[in-house]
Parts: structure tokens; C-alpha cells; sequence
């Protein structure tokens, strides 16, 4: 029999890179790359395939015969209209016939907040579930990504405070466990297991994590990983703000979290359901870092 193909965009970014990974290595799936550069694509997707989200024209001729389509949209590129863009792609998933299409999204914060907190990044993909819930696709699925334990060694890794010493310094309480966590390399597993199981995942929401932490938490597991004792500082979202151009933004979204958890109320269920449905377990935060800040020593 024909293999079915998957339809994969954003495939040389985060997401959709561990989405092409976990599909070659785990799933039987004919796998098509979806990038703005098919001709110096190197990955390990069976095709690559032009695609512009911000070119309608585009996008009939990519989805073309695929069964499956991973859909993800670039919050932090500039000019970006997630809405916009998302629902186009949805729309030439329709026309193409596609039969599953997992949208990844995030909490809708205004919602959840009841207006309280202000996260476009979260809120903008959120405004796009309803969408998908009524293209008519015969399955689809939404999952929802986690707070990236990247950050924690990239832009919200440690930096100097002012005591001398390396830490974090925060508008959140340290002791509030309430971040949902995980690997984006891992996000993959959780899409390919998705596609790999209609019948579970069809009309789900499913939220990914590898453990739900408080700073404390990060501080804990990360002085353990690099033998020094990192701090922590808690101050006001108004100081926090002033720090960096996208500091405001990274601030409410910290005071969301506070409040409300990342997931959001009852999101219990949807981190079980979406842990049975992945292909490989999630790693959990203390193994994680382990793991990367040796290799990185």
C-alpha cells in the first residue's frame, strides 16, 4: 500500500524539525518537509516542498495529496498575523482533502485571565483552535506546547545578580509550581504518536509536559547540574519591564503563570492524555538540564 504523507511546516524550525524527526523514526509515514527554501533543505523528510504562509499561492501545491498536516505558525517573526496566516492554511487543508490536521497552540490567556494578563504569543494561537474545531476535518487534533526547557539555557538561562553570584531575576514567586515544562525536541513524539493514533487523539486538546515546576525548582536542578548554587530574586512586573525591549511581554505572561498555571485550569487530563498518546516518554526537568549543561561544560 501507498504510504500516507504528512505534511510538515515550519520543518527547519523547532517544532516542525522534531515533528520530521520523530515521524522518520518512529512512524511508517512518507514525510514532506513544508519550507520557504525546498532547495537547500538537508533534513530527513522524504520531500521538501515550497511554502510561504503569507503567500496563498503557495499552499494548494504543498498540501497536495497529503493526508496529514502539522500546522505551526512563527509568533516572533516580525509581521506576523498568526490568525491570518493559520486560517489559510487551514482553509487549503480543507480544499486538499487532508483527513488530520494537528494545529499547535497555546492557553488562551485573555480567557483564562478573564483579561487580567496580556500574552499575545499565547492568546493569538489560541484564536485559532475554534478555526480548526470547525474546518470539518474528519480527525484533528490540538496540542498544546510546553514552556521550552531550552529557555532555561538560552534566553532565561542564569545571569548575574546583583550580589555577585548567577541566578534568576524574576516577576514570579519562586515557590509557585506552576509551569508545565518540556523539551521542544521531544514535541515531535507527541505529534507523531497523534498521528499515528486517530482514533485517540481525534477532537483532543493535548497539552505536553515533562513535569510541572516552580523556579525554585529550576534553581534546585540546575545548581545540581552545573555544582554551584545559583539565587533567585523576585521583583515587581513594573522594574521587570524596564529590563528588555520584550521584557513586558515575558513579565505578564510569568504573572499569568503565577495565577493560573501555563496549561491553565484542568489541565491534568489533557497532560495524561497527551503523555499515553507520545511515542517516547517526556523527559522531566532535572534529567534534562543534567544532561544538557554536561554536554555543554
Amino acid at each position: 500500500m501507498t504510504k500516507q504523507t504528512i505534511a510538515v511546516f515550519g520543518a527547519t524550525g523547532s517544532q516542525g524539525g522534531s515533528v520530521v524527526r520523530h515521524l522518520k523514526d518512529l512512524t511508517d509515514f512518507h514525510v514532506r518537509a513544508l519550507t520557504r527554501r525546498p532547495d537547500s533543505y538537508d533534513g530527513p523528510a522524504d520531500e521538501a516542498v515550497l511554502v510561504d504562509l503569507d503567500d496563498i499561492t503557495t499552499l494548494s501545491s504543498a498540501l497536495a495529496g497529503a493526508d496529514g498536516v502539522f500546522l505551526v505558525t512563527n509568533f516572533w517573526e516580525p509581521g506576523t498575523d498568526e490568525v491570518k496566516q493559520a486560517s489559510a492554511a487551514v482553509q487549503a487543508a480543507v480544499d486538499a482533502g487532508v483527513s488530520h490536521l494537528i494545529w499547535s497552540s497555546l492557553p488562551d490567556v485573555e480567557q483564562i485571565s478573564g483579561g487580567t494578563w496580556d500574552v499575545p504569543h499565547f492568546t493569538n494561537k489560541a484564536r485559532v483552535d475554534p478555526i480548526v474545531r470547525a474546518a470539518g476535518f474528519p480527525v484533528h487534533t490540538i496540542v498544546q506546547m510546553p514552556f521550552y526547557m531550552q529557555n532555561l539555557i538560552g534566553m532565561m538561562g542564569p545571569q548575574p545578580m546583583q550580589n555577585g553570584s548567577k541566578g534568576w531575576t524574576l516577576p514570579i514567586d519562586p515557590d509557585a509550581r506552576a509551569i508545565q515544562m518540556g523539551s521542544v525536541d521531544e514535541i515531535g513524539s507527541l505529534v507523531a504518536g497523534a498521528f499515528d493514533n486517530p482514533e485517540e487523539s481525534a477532537g483532543e486538546t493535548l497539552s505536553m509536559a515533562g513535569g510541572t515546576y516552580s523556579f525554585a525548582d529550576v534553581v534546585e536542578a540546575y545548581s545540581a547540574a552545573v555544582g554551584e548554587t545559583l539565587g533567585f530574586q523576585q521583583v515587581p512586573q513594573d522594574v521587570f519591564a524596564s529590563f528588555f525591549p520584550q521584557a513586558r511581554e515575558i513579565g505578564q505572561m510569568l504573572g499569568y503563570f503565577e495565577d493560573h498555571t501555563y496549561m491553565g485550569p484542568d489541565a491534568d487530563s489533557r497532560i495524561a492524555k497527551a503523555s499515553k498518546i507520545a511515542k517516547v516518554p517526556f523527559t522531566p526537568l532535572d534529567k534534562w538540564l543534567a544532561s544538557k549543561l554536561k554536554q555543554s561544560a
